[in-house]
């Protein structure tokens, strides 16, 4: 709202710098969001504490909406993953929906066969053989449709050998009867199985902290699993979200920028049977490396973490997500122990998972450390421009040295060619 307000000041004073007494009328054109976000910066003290939009809530769930898909009947070709990404109530009724159509619509087939051949006119006839035996309305026939679909048979209503349409319609009520079993007991199924439930016993720490960790800055956050059946397989990653502007102009929202928690070393990939502290190291490649203890609350950057595994009950593959705004990473922090050696086990306290305590942390970026680290080992009388003026002085020296022993060599050489004369 702050910078569009800029933006309509700005065009405001550029249409002012037109021509009063022109009759064209000059209309300000809209700009996009991300030109509006390219203005100078003169933002208000109100503008500077807007809250920061999430990109991952800390559920884990995206806070993405999709507007304006016009394609819509892509989602039609992928019924079965549609019907499954359905909330339960929606799922439900389309559940009890699909069979009660089915059962009406083969009944009123069945109704309609039999008035046609006149089996409702020689109800409680001895002689007549009609097309289902007992059948003598629609209620009975939407019953017998039910028993048909559902090859419950309770022997009373039967279809005879004299209706050959009787006999087609069973078998086509049949076989579509089983594929809409198997389509909504399947969708049901794997509705029901599904990992999503598993993931909220994945827990990641409300706060992430920076603090010093072997004589590095570090980013640190922990994750931890509340069942007793572990994840197999189970991997980190982090993702920083930040937008940025190119060398050339052009704006990217949300930029995505790996955040690197072990790749290398291998210790993205967890073992994760008690509450671990997964670490970020911030060197030259991290992109935290110039940001100080005063620049970080001025930044405006998510950290996506995302811990994926197998759910070694099922074997299917469970992922959990949340996420770190600017406001909840504390600078000079560190995590409370919470595991503890018990007689013959270790014990968890859960109850001191979120927990953190100050701890001494320099308040300079990881980059600044670094500088002061390269100066502090070198003399105190020791620097770049003194090392040049020595370098400088030490050539001077050796070119008048060498300026000398010429000037030696020459006066030797004309004594000598005089000496010869005389």
């Amino acid at each position: 709202v702050c910078l569009f307000s800029m933006a309509a000041n700005v065009l405001e004073e550029d249409s002012m710098e037109q021509d009063i007494e022109s009759p064209v009328t000059i209309h300000q054109p809209k700009l996009p969001k991300q030109a509006r976000e390219d203005l100078p910066k003169n933002i208000s003290k109100e503008c500077a504490k807007r809250k920061i939009q999430r990109y991952v809530r800390k559920d884990g769930k995206c806070n993405v909406h999709h507007g304006n898909v016009r394609e819509t009947y892509r989602y039609l070709t992928d019924i079965f993953t549609t019907l499954v990404d359905l909330k339960w109530r929606f799922n439900l009724l389309i559940f009890v929906m699909v069979y009660t159509v089915t059962w009406l619509f083969f009944g009123m087939i069945w109704w309609l066969i039999a008035y046609m051949r006149g089996d409702m006119d020689h109800i409680g006839d001895s002689t007549w053989t009609p097309c289902v035996s007992n059948l003598n309305g629609f209620v009975s026939a939407f019953l017998f449709s039910i028993e048909t679909e559902t090859t419950i048979g309770y022997g009373y209503r039967v279809i005879t050998d004299k209706c050959p349409e009787g006999i087609i319609l069973l078998l086509v009520q049949s076989v579509l009867g089983s594929i809409v079993n198997a389509f909504m007991v399947g969708c049901m199924f794997v509705k029901i199985s599904q990992p999503k439930k598993r993931a909220e016993t994945l827990v990641f720490s409300t706060n992430a902290v920076i603090s010093m960790r072997d004589g590095k800055l570090c980013l640190m956050f922990r994750v931890g699993d509340l069942r007793n059946s572990h994840i197999v397989e189970a991997s980190i990653r982090a993702k920083l979200i930040k937008s940025k502007q190119t060398k050339e102009g052009e704006f990217i929202p949300l930029n995505q920028t790996d955040i690197n928690v072990g790749y290398y070393t291998g210790d993205d990939r967890l073992f994760l049977v008690s509450p671990l502290i997964i670490s970020h190291e911030i060197n030259q490649q991290s992109p935290f490396w110039e940001i100080s203890k005063a620049q970080l609350p001025k930044e405006e950057l998510e950290i996506v973490v995302i811990l994926e595994g197998m759910v070694e009950a099922t074997g299917m593959t469970c992922q959990a997500r949340s996420s770190y705004i600017t406001s909840e990473i504390l600078w000079g922090y560190r995590f409370t122990p919470v595991l503890t050696l018990e007689d013959g086990f270790y014990e968890v306290d859960y109850n001191s998972f979120h927990e953190t305590y100050e701890t001494n942390t320099p308040v300079y970026s990881a980059k600044e450390l670094a500088e002061m680290a390269s100066r502090a080992e070198l003399p105190l009388t020791w620097s770049v421009s003194s090392k040049l003026d020595q370098h400088a002085e030490l050539e001077t020296e050796e070119e008048e040295k060498n300026q000398e022993d010429q000037n030696e060599r020459n006066g030797d050489v004309a004594n000598l060619e005089s000496e010869s004369k005389v």
